[in-house]
């Protein structure tokens, strides 16, 4: 099926938001998960299936600053 990532068209077997991190190595505690523009909580990583044409955006973590 074929979703948008991060503004990117690709192709991704299916399954979970769980699912598609895990086949991108993201750690769940580090990134942010929007789906369809509705920020899922952590405990529905797992449960949330993906359907083709989703949009799907990575909010990742990052420190720095003074």
């Amino acid at each position: 099926m074929q979703v948008m990532i991060n503004g990117k068209a690709e192709e991704i077997a299916g399954g979970t938001v769980l699912d598609l991190l895990k086949a991108k190595s993201i750690e769940p505690q580090m990134v942010a998960v929007e789906v369809n523009d509705t920020m899922l909580e952590r405990t529905h990583l797992e449960t949330t299936q993906l359907k083709d044409g989703d949009h799907v955006e990575f909010l990742f973590y990052m420190g720095g600053g003074r």
